[in-house]
């Protein structure tokens, strides 16, 4: 499902204050992962990492702008709007949906590209951390090696933080996963949300 700019309208979510609120913004821009799906918005993992920033007395915001059904060129659609916000940190969950729906690995490792080069053309000291996805086996050795390998790609051509496999230890665990075996529960997103804190709390403490 392509993600209109009505569609963002109703479905961002800061998980901090308003939207008046001036501290620095740690965007999430991804998909249903991102954005929780069949959880309320409180467990999702951003706003999971939001209280964990909270916790450290760290002055960040928190913007959740996950997407049910997004691929990386709706991403691509949607960041000039994000970047309204001056973001400190860019967590990007993208190109899950590309490869569900087969579409051409470096198409997506461009629309990535694009995101992030537009993100630090506005804001030039933004740092990058990538979520990195598995594509399913059926789609062929060839098509998991070059979907799998974009996302190392863009981490060391963009000096970013990389998460191998964000669902890694949840994907495939029917304990962890919401009865369609794709979206993690609550608990799932726990798991998940320690996974980014790892690597976005030296981030957020260095800055």
């Amino acid at each position: 499902m392509c993600a209109s700019l009505t569609l963002v309208w109703f479905t961002l979510v800061s998980v901090g204050p308003a939207w008046a609120d001036s501290r620095p913004v740690v965007l999430f821009l991804g998909t249903s992962l991102t954005a929780g799906y069949g959880l309320p918005s409180e467990q999702a993992f951003p706003a999971l990492i939001q209280r964990k920033i909270d916790d450290a007395g760290l002055s960040y915001r928190v913007v959740n702008a996950g997407v049910s059904g997004d691929t990386s060129a709706g991403g691509l659609r949607r960041i000039g709007w994000l970047l309204r916000s001056r973001v400190s940190v860019l967590v990007l969950e993208l190109g899950a949906n590309d490869m569900l729906r087969g579409l051409d690995p470096a198409t997506m490792q461009s629309n990535l590209r694009t995101i992030i080069d537009r993100t630090r053309s506005k804001y030039p000291d933004t740092r990058l951390l990538i979520a990195g996805m598995r594509a399913v086996p059926n789609l062929g050795r060839d098509y998991m090696k070059a979907f799998e390998s974009a996302y190392p790609k863009l981490a060391s051509e963009y000096e970013a933080g990389l998460i191998p496999f964000l669902l890694e230890d949840v994907a495939a665990r029917p304990d962890l996963n919401q009865p369609d075996g794709i979206h993690p529960t609550a608990k799932g997103h726990e798991l998940i949300a320690e996974r980014v804190w790892r690597q976005l709390q030296s981030m957020l403490e260095t800055r």
